[in-house]
């Protein structure tokens, strides 16, 4: 079969691209090639399950405009289609005065995004949310919320499969060879032509676009985020979500509560090098794959910019103390006992040779190919934005 689209990935962002593609037209013949044995295997099945406001923004970004559209689509998506959701609220909590000029600027990002019924709350207020923080001030964000992100992504996957599309799995992409009528992509199991590829690779999207943009430099480098779960007998200690102020100086929001909408309260992320682009534990180690990462450009001279921000990472990743040290600032009653190591994730962060990690979407594109480089959070929240924007360049490629 000579399919019109054939999507490399099936993460959330592919899933959705997928969904969109076929909203507009059933008819069209769609593959989804898949390396793993299940979708959302990697970064969009260890995720937070953070429904995202478009606070953090640069206003009129990418990440921004398709993170305000992606949540109200999200959300009409999930009460179509019985996913459940609560929009339970966080607060963005300064712990010192000096974090006060910060936490204005994020309200100001917000406000600039279109975001409404935010604002700065006092001490008193924050107390009566969430009485075990300590607080000088803080901002709140009643449009945030939780969810399960895999189970968005399976409606997607069930709609699509639905509506004819195939999915295949355990086919990892060895190349993507492309003529003048058709591209044909090679796995290591089958070769499936195609009028137009559209790439969502996540931690290999470097990768996967080099074989049709091999000039493209930028590197993907893994960030592993650890969490640890707050014991049922201290759970009464959060009642929604909570975030500090985020170090300006840094391209991570820093350790949070996050309530989960399975149940249970997770603490975290933190934000290491991890040692391969799937290394979910410390003992996860591909000696090419580090290699690829600290002997790029880009990384040296993070490293060399973060390396204070970065040997404390480290500390919380091997320090449980050190790690609830920095819970303690936002919740000082938590002690070590009342958290158990829970899950973690890799982010794929895109780094440019001049060692400045993207915080917005990459989408390049040319005729027959899309390649989805750059996804970061919010990219679940957005999920169905960004599909639709990929969509619509892909209907443009294909005439319709």
């Amino acid at each position: 079969m000579l399919y019109d689209v054939a999507i490399v990935g099936a993460g959330i962002v592919g899933l959705a691209t997928a969904y969109q593609l076929k909203e507009y037209d059933a008819d069209l013949k769609i593959c989804v090639i898949e390396k793993e044995q299940d979708i959302c295997v990697h970064q969009s099945g260890h995720n937070s399950g953070v429904i995202h406001s478009g606070i953090y923004y640069k206003p009129g970004s990418l990440r921004a405009r398709n993170c305000i559209e992606g949540y109200h689509l999200l959300l009409d998506f999930c009460r179509e289609n019985e996913v459940d959701y609560d929009l339970c609220g966080k607060i963005i909590v300064a712990t010192q005065d000096s974090e006060i000029p910060i936490l204005q600027g994020i309200l100001k990002k917000g406000i600039a995004n279109g975001m409404h019924n935010i604002r700065i709350i006092s001490k008193e207020e924050v107390a009566e949310k969430e009485p075990y923080v300590q607080a000088v001030a803080a901002i709140d964000v009643p449009q945030a919320g939780i969810i399960h992100y895999p189970d968005v992504a399976e409606k997607y996957k069930e709609i699509i499969v639905r509506n004819g599309a195939d999915i295949f799995y355990k086919n990892e992409v060895k190349n993507i060879i492309q003529k003048s009528d058709q591209i044909t992509i090679q796995t290591n199991k089958k070769e499936v032509s195609t009028k137009l590829v559209i790439t969502c690779a996540g931690l290999y999207s470097d990768k996967i676009a080099k074989m049709t943009m091999p000039d493209i430099d930028l590197k993907i480098l893994p960030f592993r985020g650890e969490y640890y779960r707050l014991i049922e007998e201290k759970r009464y200690l959060v009642n929604n979500l909570i975030y500090p102020v985020p170090n300006p100086n840094f391209p991570f929001l820093g350790v949070h509560f996050t309530p989960m909408i399975k149940g249970g309260i997770e603490a975290g992320p933190n934000a290491v090098l991890a040692f391969r682009r799937e290394g979910y534990s410390k003992s996860d180690f591909k000696f090419t794959e580090l290699w690829d990462a600290v002997s790029y450009s880009g990384f040296r001279k993070i490293a060399l910019k973060y390396w204070k921000d970065g040997m404390q990472e480290m500390q919380r990743s091997y320090s449980k103390t050190a790690f609830v040290k920095a819970l303690q600032k936002l919740i000082p009653e938590i002690k070590d006992l009342d958290v158990k190591p829970a899950g973690a994730g890799v982010r794929a962060m895109a780094c440019g040779p001049n060692g400045e990690l993207v915080d917005d979407y990459l989408i390049y594109e040319k005729k027959g190919v899309i390649n989805v480089c750059n996804a970061p959070s919010p990219a679940a929240t957005s999920s169905l934005a960004i599909g639709k924007a990929i969509a619509e360049k892909a209907l443009v490629q294909l005439g319709i």
